[in-house]
């Protein structure tokens, strides 16, 4: 049996309809009941609970194969990275306890860096106490999210632009959309690697110019790229409504991405195929 978490989100949902679909059996995570019934009608075997308790995981996780987690983030936290550290110290005490030989993680590129990778920084706590539990750890590095495009389709409709954090609106890097991961996690349940493995999940290459022009194609309009200076990200992001203290560590982030301090540095590379046109006619 593989326990799959995050089923409610893009990666953990499609990682279980693949696993179902080659006729594997599995066991859900859902924190809220009304959640569960899809899946049971789908043959899934539900458990109803949260990653932050040891307790629970560790009984849910109990005889089986493999699992797949990720580390959901919580903007309304006081403190963010406190709750990052309590969420993965739950889940390695659940692994060690149950002794699920394989667990498989969503991590990110730059996971690798104990610091100046803004909510990354958590996901480097999380690899660390997994691999200290002595399971065979597959870690999935992804890169940029496509579906991301999703935050700027406010100020895109509203106000025909399409802000960019990157040092140059015309620099391509690599975006995946969820739904690849999602496919690489079931594979990788299915056909767990000999040892610990570090991946790097990276999809096609494109500039926020290009993405830009995907979008306002999408929308029936042309987008105008507003380049947002390091100096002002904090203040863009607090006036898009975020808060505060979560501005500064997303600012933390896109300067790593920009120092290119944040780059791939798994074991090996796989590539995905998911084009982001297909994801902008998605979200739009």
């Amino acid at each position: 049996m593989f326990v799959i978490a995050g089923v409610t989100g893009h990666v953990g949902s499609v990682a279980a309809e693949k696993l179902i679909a080659e006729k594997q059996k599995i066991k859900v995570i859902v924190r809220d009941a009304t959640k569960s019934a899809q899946w049971s009608q789908k043959g899934a075997e539900v458990a109803v609970g949260a990653l932050d308790d040891p307790q629970f995981l560790a009984g849910a996780l109990r005889g089986s194969s493999g699992f797949f987690t990720l580390l959901p983030p919580n903007y309304q936290s006081d403190d963010f990275y406190a709750t990052q550290r309590r969420t993965a110290d739950s889940i390695a005490r659940a692994v060690k306890e149950s002794a699920v030989p394989h667990v498989v993680i969503l991590s990110s590129v730059g996971a690798d860096l104990a610091d100046g990778t803004g909510p990354i920084k958590g996901l480097h706590y999380l690899e660390g106490v997994l691999r200290a539990t002595g399971t065979n750890l597959s870690t999935i590095r992804a890169g940029s999210f496509q579906e991301n495009v999703a935050l700027s389709l406010g100020p895109a409709k509203t106000q025909g632009i399409y802000p960019n954090f990157t040092p140059s609106a015309d620099y391509a890097f690599p975006m995946i959309a969820t739904k690849d991961i999602g496919a690489l996690v079931a594979r990788t349940l299915m056909f767990p690697p000999a040892k610990s493995e570090v991946v790097d999940l990276l999809g096609p290459a494109y500039s926020t110019r290009q993405v830009a022009e995907k979008l306002g194609e999408a929308l029936g309009k042309t987008l105008r790229v507003v380049d947002i200076p390091p100096a002002g990200w904090v203040q863009a992001l607090t006036q898009s409504g975020m808060p505060h203290s979560l501005a500064e560590i997303f600012a933390e982030m896109y300067a790593g991405f920009a120092s290119g301090a944040i780059r791939p540095t798994g074991d090996r590379i796989v590539q995905g195929s998911t084009t982001i046109d297909e994801v902008i006619k998605s979200i739009v």
